[in-house]
């Protein structure tokens, strides 16, 4: 496997060139299908959304992948639609060619006084990830930025599976040195869709809604450890699928949610 030359962060990192403008070398070797990885390019939306709500964490992500984003120069472009007294509201797209591939609203929001946390979704049997096989993910079975992500499923793919559900573990190979809603909306993305878990084949799929919310804290996270995953097909219609996601750290925290509608290209 060919080492890639930086880390996540890096490749998600932004250049600013002006207030609200930033550029970003879209890297090769990243692909999945015709663009980039879309965990990538939403990582990078993240990444602007934080610079125009500075001290303000990310607490929802909405996010239409509109088009096939390509190697090379993009240039991105974000807009503060309001800043009140606790949250900031912050617009921002992709652009490529003239063409927007990606655009977002971020929601971001300083802690509430008195808040109470819950959570009624009930957390999965993590178990010990060493026990766990790895399976090598790539061409010409995986897209090509899967031999950058070590996956840990426990159940395979094209397995004959009666239900839409998928769990395992994951990481990149090269993370870098960040553990922020950036990095968890790249490892989020990783997974192939529920559909195939029923399918007895691949077909072409794509995401193209994705909203997020980063929930947990990271603080104290084994850095070198993964995530946990799970993912349920909830529901699909006219070639459109809906499917929810979970990540959790390896301590049982629920660290971020995620639902996407994936459309089945052929």
């Amino acid at each position: 496997m060919r080492e890639p030359t930086a880390s996540f962060d890096q490749l998600s990192a932004l250049r600013a060139i002006a207030p609200g403008r930033f550029e970003l070398n879209v890297p090769d070797q990243w692909q999945q299908g015709r663009g980039a990885f879309g965990g990538l390019v939403t990582a990078t939306l993240v990444r602007a959304l934080e610079v125009m709500a500075p001290g303000r964490p990310l607490r929802s992500l909405t996010c239409e992948l509109c088009g096939p984003t390509q190697p090379g120069p993009a240039s991105l472009e974000a807009e503060v639609l309001r800043a009140g007294n606790a949250v900031t509201t912050v617009a921002v797209r992709l652009v490529q060619a003239n063409e927007v591939q990606a655009h977002a609203v971020g929601v971001l929001g300083q802690p509430r006084a008195n808040a109470v946390d819950s959570r009624s979704l009930v957390a999965p049997t993590l178990g010990d990830w060493h026990a766990v096989d790895v399976l090598e993910v790539g061409p010409p079975l995986g897209p090509v930025f899967a031999r950058h992500v070590e996956f840990r499923p426990k159940t395979l793919p094209f397995s004959g599976s009666a239900e839409r559900r998928l769990e395992g573990w994951v990481r990149f190979h090269h993370p870098g040195a960040a553990r922020d809603p950036a990095w968890l909306a790249g490892c989020i993305d990783t997974w192939w869709p529920t559909e195939f878990m029923v399918a007895e084949a691949p077909r072409p799929m794509a995401t193209i809604a994705f909203t997020f919310q980063p929930l947990g804290d990271t603080a104290g996270l084994d850095p070198d450890a993964p995530l946990y995953f799970r993912s349920s097909g909830v529901a699909g219609a006219a070639g459109y699928q809906v499917e929810f996601r979970e990540l959790w750290g390896h301590d049982g925290r629920l660290l971020a949610l995620n639902q996407q509608t994936l459309v089945m290209i052929k």
